[in-house]
């Protein structure tokens, strides 16, 4: 990340609860254009469900997110829906490929969905296969690849309709440790060559290392740590 880069991302006294369990009181922090920035925290603070809200797939009780200066907290139904595929990318801990289509067919489904032509759509995943390394793969469905190209083709595609924000949960969490080492690479070359956009929840140390910032939720409140504070903010193997 560049030093001054323009804000992406603000989130304003961001609060969600389901019943009396508090997960998000009041939270506010902003991201900058091709900064990565790491959510650490206990099993059950809230992770998962900061980044659901902000990628609008669930409702905050209150506060407002602002994303490529829209308020994405002011969407509904299609609108929401068509911003959603447009403006954020989305890795979870499961690729999550359709397994019925070939790697090649998944990248291509958000352009589709996006109203690009089938020509720009297939153009796109190639250019963006052959940048992450899985060019020869294209043809094969999911469950003939292995856990590191699932989680890459997974990448690609969140990357599919440029967006400004990456949401990533866990990324990381069901892949080997060489693995998980190659797609810590990954996202710091996606942060440093092509300013892309990252906020990722992991407890893995080495991807939290890589990252610009880390946040530590925990009763509700995101507070920034130092990296010395990292080691004592993530949970004990």
């Amino acid at each position: 990340m560049q030093a001054g880069a323009p804000l992406a991302v603000e989130v304003k006294q961001l609060s969600k609860s389901y019943g009396d369990l508090l997960l998000l009181r009041d939270v506010s922090f902003d991201l900058r254009i091709g900064e990565l920035v790491a959510v650490v925290g206990p099993s059950g603070a809230g992770k998962s469900t900061l980044l659901h809200v902000l990628g609008g797939l669930q409702p905050a009780n209150s506060g407002e997110i602002w994303l490529g200066g829209q308020l994405l907290s002011g969407l509904q139904g299609n609108a929401l829906a068509d911003f959603r595929n447009r403006k954020l990318g989305f890795v979870f801990q499961q690729a999550m490929l359709l397994p019925e289509f070939t790697a090649e067919e998944n990248l291509m489904i958000p352009a589709l969905i996006a109203g690009n032509t089938p020509e720009t759509a297939k153009t796109r995943a190639h250019e963006l296969a052959e940048i992450l390394g899985i060019a020869g793969r294209m043809n094969h469905k999911p469950s003939t690849l292995s856990g590191g190209e699932q989680q890459r083709f997974a990448v690609a595609r969140a990357l599919m309709n440029r967006p400004d924000l990456i949401l990533a949960d866990e990324p990381s969490g069901n892949l080997d440790q060489n693995q998980a080492d190659d797609l810590h690479h990954l996202f710091g070359e996606l942060r440093s060559k092509f300013h892309q956009t990252l906020l990722v929840v992991t407890h893995n140390p080495g991807l939290a290392s890589e990252a610009d910032r880390v946040l530590r939720l925990e009763h509700g409140t995101l507070t920034e740590i130092t990296p010395s504070a990292l080691p004592h903010a993530l949970p004990t193997p």
